[in-house]
């Protein structure tokens, strides 16, 4: 299994969706999220994301198209 470590930007319009539940659904993938912080106009998360390679590609993709935006984050995620 590969894992992909990220920090999620959610715009307003996102904010209530669940875009993460829909994430693990739609692509069977896993992720552990270590850090969050949601108001009402931005939320975002850093999390590890594991799953096949093709699924996390995809995931990625979609999440990247419903408008989030994804920074890749090189270290390794702590505490």
């Amino acid at each position: 299994m590969n894992s992909r470590r990220v920090k999620l930007t959610f715009p307003p319009d996102l904010i209530r969706e669940p875009v993460i539940a829909q994430l693990v659904r739609r692509f069977d993938v896993v992720p552990n999220i270590r850090r969050a912080d949601v108001k009402e106009d931005v939320g975002w998360l850093v999390c590890e994301i594991e799953g096949d390679e093709p699924a996390l590609d995809a995931a990625l993709g979609w999440m990247a198209e419903a408008g989030v935006d994804i920074d890749y984050l090189e270290h390794p995620l702590e505490g």
